[in-house]
């Protein structure tokens, strides 16, 4: 059986199985909250986009009004985020590693959770997921013009209107053409100004909606993040919010992704590959890791930044792990130890102790 295959048939049966899970508990507080909005679609909401209140209302409109059709599009999401995943890994270091992306993934909880219940997260981090991989596709195509360059800025606009964070994948786009040489080039050609008119055009609805309502997004964003009441240094709340990681990505896979990244940074300069995938995670993580010296973050926040992170220690440990027996008998304890995290995170009780949201 070809990798590629036995990635489709992993995926399929862990959809099969999510969307078995998904009638068999009650909706969360969001999951409910974000079905109300769905019964009055608008341009924007106090706090978010409008991008899950239209996913919500096309799911339940096929499946009915429950817990199924609420939920419908998370497994669906996440087997689209794995494949997206494995392609793109698959094209950078080859499809063995591609499918250890793919298990590495889908064994932490905060993934598995965010898999069965329908928030925000499922579609930010998709269309995140699919604007990194359009854009390598953009620059691989350079100096040609390729419909690649509108693409990436329609898939950053979408995320945008389903999460605001995810217009910091601009930023990643715009410090990589300007960090390679070959690439600075492409500020004189259309590709990236049509990529930029593609994310202000899906960023038009919510901002005149804002205007529209005191801007009430941004003072809630600052009520959220603590900053009404003045920025703080609290050290003790960084580390908590670096320490929430090794608990909702499990200890041992959230612990080589680190070590990964670490390790990979002096090659930061030397491999287009590590750059890329490294400017595509700091941004994101380190905003809310300076927000967080002021008020601990919670650890879903910063899930974009996880995907660029997750590729560069995926470079890092692939060849080591191919070397080394003890290396590979860890990576399976490691992937064991997330599985059954995941296992007890979507007990329903549990959940509802933790306040996931």
């Amino acid at each position: 059986m070809s990798t590629t295959r036995a990635v489709w048939l992993f995926i399929a049966a862990l959809t099969a199985i999510r969307l078995c899970l998904l009638a068999t508990t009650d909706l969360s507080f969001d999951e409910a909250h974000y079905w109300m909005w769905s019964e009055r679609l608008a341009p924007a909401y106090f706090s978010k986009g409008p991008g899950i209140a239209f996913a919500i209302r096309a799911s339940t409109a096929v499946f009915g009004a429950n817990e199924f059709g609420v939920r419908f599009f998370s497994p669906v999401l996440a087997a689209g985020t794995s494949l997206l995943l494995f392609y793109f890994a698959r094209r950078l270091f080859g499809a063995t590693a591609g499918l250890w992306a793919v298990i590495a993934l889908n064994a932490t909880p905060i993934f598995n959770i965010g898999a069965v219940v329908m928030t925000i997260d499922a579609l930010s981090i998709f269309f995140w997921m699919a604007a990194m991989f359009t854009f390598w596709r953009a620059v691989e195509k350079s100096p040609s013009f390729s419909w690649y360059w509108p693409l990436t800025g329609l898939l950053i606009g979408l995320g945008f209107l389903c999460k605001y964070t995810n217009a910091f994948e601009l930023i990643s786009v715009l410090v990589v053409l300007a960090l390679v040489p070959r690439l600075r080039r492409e500020f004189k050609r259309p590709g990236v100004y049509l990529l930029i008119g593609m994310l202000v055009l899906c960023k038009i609805p919510p901002i005149v909606w804002n205007a529209q309502h005191a801007w009430i997004t941004l003072a809630h964003l600052r009520s959220r993040g603590s900053l009404d009441r003045g920025f703080g240094f609290h050290p003790v709340e960084a580390l908590s919010f670096l320490g929430q990681h090794f608990i909702v990505y499990s200890p041992l896979l959230f612990l080589a992704l680190a070590w990964g990244v670490i390790g990979s940074w002096r090659r930061i300069s030397q491999q287009f590959k590590v750059l890329f995938l490294m400017w595509f995670g700091l941004p994101v993580f380190v905003f809310y890791l300076l927000l967080s010296f002021n008020k601990s973050a919670a650890p879903n926040w910063d899930a974009l930044a996880f995907f660029g992170f997750g590729l560069v220690a995926t470079y890092f440990w692939w060849k080591r792990l191919q070397s080394s027996v003890l290396l590979w008998i860890c990576a399976s304890i490691a992937v064991l130890m997330g599985l059954i995290m995941s296992v007890v995170a979507l007990n329903t009780d549990l959940l509802r102790v933790t306040g996931y949201q």
